[in-house]
């Protein structure tokens, strides 16, 4: 609720006479000043700028447009919130399916839970006119449409239409904020475990029992509510919700938590919605009925807490049996520096691979660096090549790089890790491989170095990779 106070009259001075009854002790409440008094009610609704989406300038407000004003203090964004939309590109498909086929090829079975909308689920919030224009059937059977194409392609999918059009008592998003709250993490925790219990891999998964229990209260200042403010002036009152926790049953104080289970054979990656503070994590253990690591972490975006656990060393370790990858319909899914890299780890980067060109260099401040040369005019095409980057200083987090072919062709790549996140210093992606990429030889790279500072060392790798299958190197 947005909160606005009225004018307060103080008191400036006692008379004398209130002075000298005070003194004596004989002062009356009736004499006394009143108290400072609020009013709070709600306000206006938003301002003309927020419905102006070239107002809306800066990465992160884009992410906004535009904002709707529903019942109370709930906000929806017309573009994300209340999309019928539900798609992507022949690019994106044919990407998402050789992912599904890589992690085949390593025993893991991909289950992907695909939120629905703030406009699917919250639609009720909706003020009249916007309901109205909201098409909601539309919407519905788009989604399910989507779901159906990730399950063709082989993906365990889990139904979450049955949430959408929700009437519960405890809502399954924030009135002012994209996340979900822990009733909707719950909500969908509980149909992501029946489909992961029907599953042939969760056979053999060692089972046991969770409880999870309200631990205190969440403050939650909402995306939207402060994007609201940004562009209006205005400002909302903090949302509370209850707050869980997950543990072992019977045990005590949080000790034990993963105890004799062993390593867990399922993993949960995925966006900020899989945080600690919502607790789907732990949902899903309870309503499984198995230990789930987390390996999600907020501000990872689609990609981020997927690229850098397939990186770690726990995935080399101990690789689940299945793999539940959270993520919702805002992101692109035909971004091919994602799969690039994705494809690239799923095949151990370039451990065990044949080194083509190998150099140690150090990246000046402010310039771009040649890492890489293919003096010798080696023949390796770009279906058969992959690029592996160590940087002894692991809290580089973004890498900017121009590559050159044989006939005169260049592209730039810049690939970015989560400053959220601890990160190892390493990148690897394939060389391009997409419409008549595939069949171009590299000449050089360049990488740019640090705005400022000190020099970057790095180590650069060009490591032959075997070709993908004719289909999949066909591009469109």
């Amino acid at each position: 609720m947005k909160l606005r106070h009225m004018k307060l009259s103080r008191w400036i001075a006692l008379s004398p006479l209130a002075l000298a009854l005070g003194a004596v002790g004989q002062l009356r409440a009736e004499d006394l000043p009143g108290a400072p008094s609020y009013q709070a009610a709600p306000c206006c609704n938003l301002c003309p700028a927020a419905h102006d989406a070239s107002r809306y300038t800066t990465d992160y407000q884009k992410n906004f447009i535009t904002l709707v004003q529903a019942q109370g203090d709930w906000l929806f964004r017309s573009q994300e919130d209340l999309r019928t939309e539900f798609d992507t590109s022949a690019l994106g498909y044919q990407r998402m399916q050789q992912l599904h086929d890589a992690f085949k090829r390593r025993g893991i079975e991909l289950v992907l839970v695909y939120q629905p909308t703030r406009g699917l689920v919250n639609r009720d919030k909706l003020n009249p006119a916007e309901k109205a224009r909201f098409d909601y059937d539309r919407a519905r059977a788009n989604y399910q449409a989507m779901l159906g194409r990730f399950a063709k392609m082989g993906y365990q999918v889990p139904d979450l239409s049955p949430l959408t059009d929700e009437h519960a008592e405890q809502a399954f998003y924030f009135r002012g904020d994209q996340h979900w709250t822990p009733y909707g993490a719950q909500r969908t925790a509980k149909i992501v475990a029946d489909k992961v219990q029907q599953m042939p891999a969760f056979a053999g998964i060692p089972k046991r029992e969770f409880v999870s229990k309200v631990i205190g209260r969440m403050g939650k200042r909402g995306t939207l509510h402060n994007v609201a403010g940004q562009l209006c002036g205005s400002s909302y009152a903090i949302e509370y919700m209850d707050q869980f926790a997950t543990e072992p049953k019977g045990a005590s104080g949080g000790d034990d938590l993963f105890g004799d289970g062993g390593n867990p054979q399922i993993t949960l990656v995925g966006t900020s919605h899989s945080g600690q503070n919502y607790n789907f994590a732990g949902f899903l253990q309870e309503a499984i009925g198995a230990e789930v690591f987390n390996a999600a972490f907020p501000g990872g975006g689609l990609e981020g807490a997927m690229i850098e656990y397939l990186g770690s060393q726990e995935f080399r370790d101990n690789p689940p049996k299945i793999l539940i990858w959270e993520f919702s319909p805002l992101y692109r899914l035909d971004q091919d520096s994602i799969y690039r890299q994705l494809l690239a780890l799923l095949d151990d980067g370039c451990d065990g691979k044949s080194t083509v060109l190998a150099n140690q260099t150090q990246l000046r401040p402010g310039s771009k660096t040649e890492v890489l040369v293919n003096s010798g005019a080696k023949t390796l095409a770009n279906r058969n090549g992959r690029i592996e980057l160590d940087f002894p200083d692991t809290s580089v987090k973004t890498v900017k790089a121009s590559l050159w072919y044989m006939n005169g062709r260049h592209e730039s790549i810049k690939l970015e890790k989560p400053t959220t996140a601890d990160t190892n210093g390493k990148f690897v992606f394939n060389l391009r491989e997409d419409k008549d990429w595939a069949g171009q030889t590299l000449l050089s790279m360049e990488l740019e170095g640090p705005e400022s500072g000190e020099p970057l060392e790095v180590e650069a790798k060009l490591c032959q990779r075997q070709a993908m299958s004719q289909n999949a190197q066909a591009g469109l």
